[in-house]
C-alpha cells in the first residue's frame, strides 16, 4: 500500500533520532518540512543540510506556559499541513518509581503528554476544515509492556495509544487519518538522555527504519 507524498509536514523532536531521520527523508523525497525542536544548532544544522525544503522552527514542547500558543501561531502560518508527525518525546531516569524524582515525571508528562496534546490541538481543527490530513503519533512499545523502571514514562505512551484510538473515533468520515507507530529499541540518543550519558545505545539503524516506512509513500499521478 502506499500514500501519496505530503507537500508539508511538521516534525516535532526534529533534531535527533526518529524525528531527524523522518524529517530528513521527508526533505529528500520532496516534502518541505516544518522541522521543531529545541536546540537550535541542530536545526541550523538540518537548515544547512536542506536550505530549499526545511524551515526550522525552536521550541522546548515542555514549556507549558508557550507551548499552545505558539503552535497555534505555527498552524495560522501553515493550515495547509499535509502531514503532521508527532515524534518528540522522552523519558528520564532507570530507577523504581518509588526512587524517581518528581521532577522527572512532571517533564515527561510536559513533554510527552502536554506537549502531544498542544500541537495535536493546534492543527487538527484545519485539518478537519480542509477534509483531508496525517497524523503520526510517536508511541512506543513502553506503552504496551510494563518493565521494571518504565513507570511514568510507560504511562504516558499509554496517553498516546489511547488518544490515537479516540482521535480515530471521532474522526471517522473526516478525510483526516490518525495512525500510532510503536517503536522499539532504536539506535538514537534516547537512552543517553534517559540514563543522563550513563548506558548503551541499542543497535537497530533510526535510518535503516525511515527508510522501510518511507517505501510506502509515492507522489500523486498527475490527471
Amino acid at each position: 500500500m502506499t500514500i501519496p507524498l505530503p507537500e508539508t509536514a511538521l516534525v516535532t523532536g526534529a533534531t535527533a533520532g526518529i524525528g531527524e531521520a523522518t524529517a530528513a527523508a521527508l526533505c529528500e523525497a520532496g516534502t518541505h518540512v516544518l522541522a521543531l525542536g529545541r536546540r537550535r544548532e541542530r536545526l541550523e544544522s538540518l537548515v544547512q543540510r536542506y536550505p530549499d525544503s526545511l524551515t526550522p522552527v525552536e521550541l522546548d514542547l515542555g514549556a507549558r506556559s508557550q507551548t499552545h500558543d505558539a503552535l497555534s501561531q505555527l498552524a495560522e502560518a501553515h493550515p495547509n499541513l499535509d502531514l503532521l508527525v508527532a515524534n518528540a518525546g522522552l523519558a528520564l531516569g532507570r530507577g523504581a518509581a518509588q526512587d524517581a524524582p518528581f521532577e522527572d515525571w512532571e517533564r515527561m508528562v510536559d513533554v510527552n503528554v502536554h506537549g502531544l496534546m498542544a500541537t495535536v490541538h493546534a492543527f487538527l481543527p484545519k485539518m478537519v476544515a480542509r477534509g483531508k490530513g496525517d497524523i503520526i503519533l510517536v508511541g512506543s512499545t513502553a506503552g504496551e509492556y510494563p518493565y521494571p523502571g518504565g513507570h511514568v514514562y510507560g504511562a504516558t505512551k499509554s496517553f498516546v495509544r489511547q488518544l490515537g484510538s479516540n482521535l480515530r473515533a471521532d474522526l471517522l468520515g473526516t478525510g483526516v487519518r490518525v495512525t500510532v507507530l510503536e517503536p522499539g529499541m532504536t539506535q538514537t540518543e534516547f537512552s543517553e538522555v534517559r540514563f543522563k550519558g550513563i548506558g548503551r545505545r541499542p543497535r537497530p539503524s533510526t535510518r535503516a527504519h525511515v527508510r522501510c516506512w518511507r517505501r510506502t509513500w509515492r507522489r500523486p499521478s498527475s490527471g
